[in-house]
């Protein structure tokens, strides 16, 4: 859309059953604050809106688990991560959550203008139930192999290594991730959307429509699950936690999370309104709005197909224009993961980090997954800082005020006929603000970033090539010429960085006086300006935009990482296997036994074949544990042995038994008798 009048500025609702990680920043939340202070800094009509997604199975499980309230849960969370957002500068015009009443106002609402238009169907199926705890299973509470490709961790709506679209009934071997249990059908009556019903317009909208302005990732997966065929899909679900059916039928049964969830931006947008006394609807329903949604990969599905089906069928609200979504950030080369705490959390970051958000954000930017998965690392956040934020941009300024004060104190010196580089060096400046812009709104923020640190050099090269120090004793006045240009970049610095580095832009603009000029600089006064800071203004003294980071700094963040792994490690179990009934289990016949010789299996790595004493006879037995023990050292041990297994040829050598082995990962250790039993004893 060319010129719109207005933009609604979407990032997806954070789930409040945790922090926020650097995961979360770098795919969402970072590029939508850039963009909107972007869009700000031209003077534009913008909403940018957020909240905490706080309904779902999810919550109700971590309350039972603590023992809370589902609200406790929610509360406590959307504390924390609100308070996150706003020390690290994610600049919301509002952060609601889907608990508020203006929410559950707005989606029953909707629900109900879409069922009175008979926008969904009604239908009493088979779902997957978990016996164990007696409930109905979401379709992310339920895990098996995906029909597809084979992946055995695939979710019961989607396989996340292939793309594919699912139902949870199509996954094999499905288990809960509740209990583990084994899955039953149970029938149930529910509301659908019907998503094939507009496959159609679907194709013409997406396929035709964004096909050269929406990201390739994004673009494709969306082609992926029309090409497959769309499926109705339930928008009400058997849950307790939540908003209630507003319908006859629906009691027991609340709004399924995701058709709930994209309501919130509307929510919140309401929310707002009602706060500044303006009105919501131009945002939302206006054709002259631009709607943009920032997003992870994992949230494509539900904003290009499944949330503006809901806006069409509905009939009153505009489609998002662009959906700009991020791949995955990978931390020290593996996958991120809440569960076993591989990340980097936000809140933990201000603690250990203070005062140094936008280091983070630039790091974040600059390996930004914007068409790739990419990995974060903390010699590469080190690299960052001291080469780039300090050695270059921090460099450049630190040396335009300093010897600001040292010639002239603080006052910026009247310019003579400036010379070509002098102009060179200002059309630079015009010319990369114009191209940071179209990069921006391309959604290539890594890119533009890149571009703005390119400014910062400029400044360098030209203090560099130009030598003021020297010059300030032979030809005070082309002295005087050189840091009057010097300035004007370092003033367009301030300007450009506030997306990026909103802090340090600040930082700098109170080291420039930026509140005693006449009228505030937009991003356009870069290029329209030849002069931002004019003569005689007087500016403040110098201050380290940015700070070194010392090795101790990061081998701590190393070593606390090294401890996660050791932490997972201790915490990683085999899963348990199938339930055996008593009658099962009192068909093994264990005994213990006394191990009389061992020697290595020829050509065998892990071999070791033993002569068991078992009382009333001596076994042969073939064990796998000779990376474990030498053969020297276990004669005489007091072992279990498994001795009514069926006996089976290993190497050409016949093993009559099995004896019993405890694997913590590491290493294998004897299940040996507490007490010294004689051979042939019964274990029961």
């Amino acid at each position: 859309m060319k010129n719109p009048k207005r933009y609604t500025i979407t990032a997806a609702l954070p789930y409040t059953n945790g922090p926020i990680h650097i995961g979360h920043l770098s795919g969402v939340y970072i590029p939508a604050d850039i963009y909107t202070r972007y869009l700000k800094l031209n003077d534009k009509d913008v909403l940018f809106v957020c909240g905490s997604d706080e309904h779902g199975v999810p919550i109700t499980i971590k309350a039972k688990k603590e023992g809370v309230t589902p609200q406790d849960v929610v509360d406590k969370y959307n504390h924390i991560i609100k308070e996150s957002f706003k020390d690290f500068g994610i600049q919301f015009d509002n952060y609601s959550r889907t608990s508020a009443e203006v929410h559950h106002e707005t989606a029953t609402e909707f629900f109900e203008s879409m069922h009175e238009q008979d926008k969904f169907i009604e239908e009493t199926t088979e779902q997957l139930y978990d016996p164990k705890a007696k409930q109905f299973l979401a379709d992310r509470f339920v895990t098996g192999t995906c029909p597809k490709c084979g992946n055995e961790e695939a979710y019961g709506d989607q396989c996340e290594k292939c793309g594919t679209s699912l139902n949870a009934n199509d996954l094999i071997n499905p288990k809960s991730t509740l209990t583990d249990a084994k899955p039953v059908l149970k029938s149930t009556k529910h509301w659908f959307l019907p998503l094939d019903q507009y496959d159609a317009w679907l194709k013409d909208w997406i396929v035709k429509g964004h096909k050269d302005d929406w990201k390739p990732n994004v673009y494709g997966q969306c082609k992926s699950w029309i090409d497959e065929g769309l499926r109705p899909r339930a928008v009400t679900r058997d849950l307790d936690w939540g908003i209630p059916v507003p319908v006859e039928g629906g009691d027991g049964k609340v709004l399924y999370v995701w058709f709930d969830a994209p309501i919130g931006y509307i929510s919140a947008s309401k929310e707002w309104a009602k706060r500044e006394n303006k009105s919501w609807e131009p945002y939302w329903k206006d054709e002259d709005t631009k709607l943009v949604h920032f997003i992870g990969k994992d949230n494509i599905v539900f904003h290009c197909i499944i949330f503006p089906v809901m806006l069409k069928a509905e009939g009153s609200y505009i489609l998002p224009d662009n959906v700009p979504a991020n791949e995955f950030l990978n931390l020290e080369g593996q996958k991120l993961s809440t569960s076993k705490n591989w990340a980097v959390w936000l809140h933990e970051y201000l603690e250990e980090f203070p005062n140094q958000q936008d280091v983070l954000r630039y790091v974040l930017t600059a390996n930004a997954p914007e068409t790739k998965d990419n990995d974060f690392t903390w010699k590469d956040f080190q690299t960052r800082n001291n080469s780039e934020l300090v050695g270059i941009f921090g460099n450049f300024i630190n040396r335009v005020v300093v010897l600001t004060d040292k010639y002239y104190e603080g006052i910026i010196p009247e310019k003579s006929e400036l010379s070509e580089v002098d102009l060179e060096a200002l059309k630079e400046l015009q010319k990369s603000t114009e191209d940071i812009a179209v990069s921006i709104e391309k959604y290539r923020f890594r890119e533009a970033q890149a571009k703005m640190m390119n400014i910062a050099r400029i400044g360098n090269k030209y203090l560099a090539d130009e030598e003021p120090w020297k010059l300030q004793k032979t030809d005070p006045k082309r002295t005087k010429t050189i840091m009057y240009v010097a300035l004007q970049i370092a003033a367009g610095l301030a300007i450009i960085s506030e997306p990026f580095l909103p802090f340090s832009s600040a930082k700098l603009k109170k080291m420039l006086n930026f509140e005693a000029l006449e009228n505030t600089l937009f991003w356009k006064d870069i290029a329209d300006k030849k002069e931002f800071l004019p003569k005689e203004h007087q500016i403040g003294k110098a201050e380290l935009l940015f700070s070194k980071i010392e090795d101790e700094t990061i081998e701590k963040q190393l070593q606390k990482l090294e401890q996660t792994k050791e932490d997972n490690k201790e915490k990683t179990y085999a899963p348990v296997k199938e339930e055996i009934t008593f009658d099962d289990f009192s068909k093994l016949d264990i005994r213990v036994g006394e191990i009389i010789s061992a020697e290595k299996m020829p050509k065998a790595k892990k071999l070791l074949i033993l002569k068991v004493n078992i009382g009333h006879e001596t076994r042969t037995i073939v064990s796998g544990i000779a990376e474990h023990y030498k053969a020297e050292e276990i004669i005489g041990k007091k072992v279990s042995v498994v001795v009514n297994l069926k006996p089976i040829k290993l190497r050409g050598t016949l093993s009559e038994g099995m004896i019993l082995m405890g694997d913590n990962g590491k290493n294998l250790s004897f299940v040996s008798p507490e007490n010294e039993l004689d051979a042939g004893s019964q274990i029961s």
